[in-house]
């Protein structure tokens, strides 16, 4: 029958529960004196990352933001200081037990902070929901030679596509993948189901820095952190990029990837790197998905067990 699905996919008891739990994440930033701020959802500009497709409204023809985070980083440079954002963020085709193409994120920017120091804050945050205990930190290069698979800072695509067709807990490898394409498969496919049950991964190659400034000590990564909970992606987080004109390199490589894939093809966010070339602050920062860490800490094995209405019943 039409409509028949009208109710919220979780109990009330649980709905009540997460206003508590919205509560308790503006404690946990109040106590630290960070500000709370509110950026738009819409925007002109949208995120050229050629791994994130972006919903856009017809009318206007602007991009439903997938993060807060390049107008947040506008704030930084003008001078706001210290701050976070609970907002709704968007991405387009990701739906399924862990992904609501709708989805409440949290992110928080620190300046002066080491990605470590970042990195010693998400893990009290989430011990606070999930309960303390002791959290991993491990390269992504040790994470995949623990795992059995070749190095991934100087393997080749040969090299890369042999070990991911021939282990045995992977499933079929999807053809047609680039070098950084494998190592995403291999990463999810074989390296995250055997992470220890609260790990950071850190040092990223720096093909994957995204935002993040690369390595001081070792260019051929990124100061960029991943946080796993029992195999599910929480949180991830840099050590941010500040030049301009690297980062405007970064976005026109990846419109250059967009186009010769046949995805939409976002403007280059001009406010961002005019805010930059002002003056970005040295700082890190990290972007939570709230539902996840609250399906995690209710116990549910999804997340339409803490939102009221997911993607199919919106």
């Amino acid at each position: 029958m039409a409509g028949a699905d009208w109710p919220p996919s979780a109990d009330i008891g649980r709905l009540r529960q997460r206003a508590d739990w919205l509560k308790a994440v503006r404690r946990f930033f109040a106590e630290r004196e960070l500000i709370e701020v509110e950026t738009p959802v819409l925007s002109q500009a949208g995120v050229t990352d050629v791994h994130i497709e972006s919903l856009r409204e017809r009318d206007t023809g602007r991009w439903l933001q997938t993060s807060p985070e390049y107008a947040m980083k506008r704030l930084l440079a003008a001078g706001l200081g210290d701050c976070y954002q609970i907002t709704r963020a968007f991405r387009a085709g990701e739906q399924g037990r862990w992904h609501n193409p709708e989805f409440t994120l949290l992110e928080w920017y620190r300046l002066g902070f080491h990605p470590d120091q970042l990195m010693d804050e998400v893990a009290a945050l989430v011990a606070g929901f999930l309960g303390a205990t002791g959290v991993v930190r491990k390269r992504y290069v040790d994470a995949f030679l623990d795992a059995g698979l070749p190095d991934p800072l100087v393997a080749g695509e040969a090299e890369l596509t042999r070990a991911a067709s021939g282990h045995p807990n992977a499933m079929p490898v999807p053809t047609g993948l680039s070098r950084h394409g494998l190592l995403d498969w291999l990463f999810s496919q074989v390296v995250v189901p055997g992470l220890p049950a609260r790990c950071f991964i850190t040092h990223y190659p720096a093909g994957q820095a995204v935002l993040a400034r690369l390595d001081d000590a070792d260019p051929r990564v990124a100061a960029r952190f991943e946080l796993f909970c029992n195999g599910v992606e929480i949180a991830n987080g840099f050590h941010e990029l500040t030049d301009p004109g690297a980062l405007r390199r970064r976005f026109e490589s990846d419109q250059v990837a967009r186009r010769r894939a046949g995805q939409a093809i976002p403007d280059i966010d001009e406010r961002l790197l005019a805010a930059m070339a002002s003056g970005l602050p040295d700082c890190a920062g990290v972007a939570l998905g709230l539902d996840r860490l609250f399906a995690l800490a209710a116990g549910e094995d999804s997340l339409a067990g803490v939102i009221a209405f997911p993607w199919d019943r919106a």
